[in-house]
């Protein structure tokens, strides 16, 4: 890793109490590079932290690529035009040429914000757009990306974005995954923290159970949360380890909430040994942000089987919040997050037949199920938005001084 001066945001009960800012209320643009027309981490990031931060009483604005739709916030402001690629196993919608760059310029101009605040400005979109503006505010970036394998277009445009990036004066990784990559291309002279993505801990923690979802001893509920066309979310290894299940528990039920049910349905049907899976299996669409709550909250256990391309692992900290008991892909984002497994039940990536005696074992010993629902509960105080959003003002506050 390059030399750069580096900082770890400190841990929750090392934050302190004193407002970095000492009372001082900012103005603050943040822009976005993908399009709020189709929900992504980095989008519902965004928004929530920008809700914090408006709680707080400082004035937000956000970009993003794309059209307005009508549940985004009126504090959202859109340029009208994105185009989607393929980008990390996903379909990223950008926006980067024509206008682009003088609309966001301008955006930044007319706003006077004290604080400008980019996620991904390595991506060929708004945030990229930001660092060409001559004169501006403390310029933030929020790096989100993890990959398997380091992309061979990042590593031809390493010198461009090392030189395009200098303008940045502070760097947030939301994990050590993250930090690896930007380690990459990012200048040397960039002071760089890590701080995790925030949940709303009470959303999750405080929600009521639905009856439609709730497990029971005799029928349990197994949780899948993802966009099933996405082979990286390992829907067919949820899927493969369901069928095994159910010759051990015949009356579980499987909840597969996320976009995606007709390609689900379809993994469902090839499969080999999945013969009567599909009386056991419910596909429940995309669901609210109160009814994901609800969701967790209700099952008897929760499945994050993905199979990279992850820097984080925020379906861990929801349902560790929730007290639902989760067994996920041992990814390093996910044991990061885990504690080392210490706050979930960990398989090998890919291995849907650990994955269900995972399932299966945790199934069977009611105490060991509780003990490791409390374990990521006490985790996921660490991930609260209170405690990064207090992080991320002190980096702001670095910035200004």
């Amino acid at each position: 890793m390059p030399s750069r001066e580096y900082h770890r945001a400190p841990a929750p009960a090392s934050v302190p109490a004193s407002d970095p800012l000492h009372g001082r209320k900012l103005s603050i643009g943040i822009i976005s590079p993908y399009s709020f027309e189709t929900p992504g981490g980095v989008q519902f990031h965004i928004r929530d932290f920008a809700r914090q931060l408006r709680s707080r009483g400082h004035h937000v604005e956000v970009l993003a690529p794309g059209r307005r739709t009508t549940d985004m916030p009126l504090w959202v402001n859109t340029n009208g035009t994105s185009f989607s690629i393929p980008y990390n196993g996903s379909v990223a919608r950008l926006s980067y040429f024509g206008f682009v760059g003088i609309q966001t310029r301008r955006w930044i101009k007319q706003g006077k914000f004290d604080i400008v605040h980019l996620h991904e400005p390595e991506a060929p979109s708004l945030s990229h757009k930001a660092l060409t503006l001559r004169h501006h505010p403390p310029l933030i970036a929020t790096f989100h990306s993890a990959f398997d394998r380091y992309p061979a277009t990042l590593r031809l445009f390493e010198p461009y974005l090392r030189r395009y990036l200098e303008p940045l004066e502070q760097a947030i990784c939301v994990s050590d995954e993250a930090l690896d990559v930007v380690a990459h291309y990012l200048p040397d002279n960039t002071a760089t923290t890590v701080i995790p993505n925030g949940i709303d801990r009470s959303q999750f923690h405080d929600a009521e159970c639905d009856p439609a979802w709730l497990g029971t001893t005799q029928s349990p509920t197994i949780g899948f949360l993802g966009r099933m066309g996405e082979e990286r979310k390992g829907f067919k290894v949820f899927a493969k380890a369901a069928a095994r299940v159910l010759q051990h528990v015949p009356h579980a039920r499987f909840l597969c909430a996320g976009d995606g049910e007709q390609e689900g349905r379809r993994i469902v049907h090839e499969l080999r040994d999945g013969e009567g899976l599909d009386d056991h299996i419910e596909f429940l669409g995309r669901i609210s942000d109160q009814d994901k709550a609800r969701f967790y909250r209700s099952l008897s256990l929760f499945v994050a089987p993905q199979l990279g391309g992850e820097s984080f692992g925020i379906v861990l900290t929801e349902a560790m919040s929730a007290a639902c008991p989760v067994v996920a892909s041992d990814l390093q984002a996910f044991r990061a997050v885990s504690d080392d497994g210490r706050a979930a039940a960990l398989f090998s990536t890919g291995d849907d037949a650990q994955c269900a005696r995972r399932i299966c074992t945790l199934l069977d010993d009611r105490t060991q199920r509780q003990q490791l629902a409390q374990a990521g509960s006490r985790r996921s105080i660490a991930f609260d938005w209170d405690t990064v959003t207090d992080q991320v003002l002190a980096v702001y506050a670095r910035a200004l001084s």
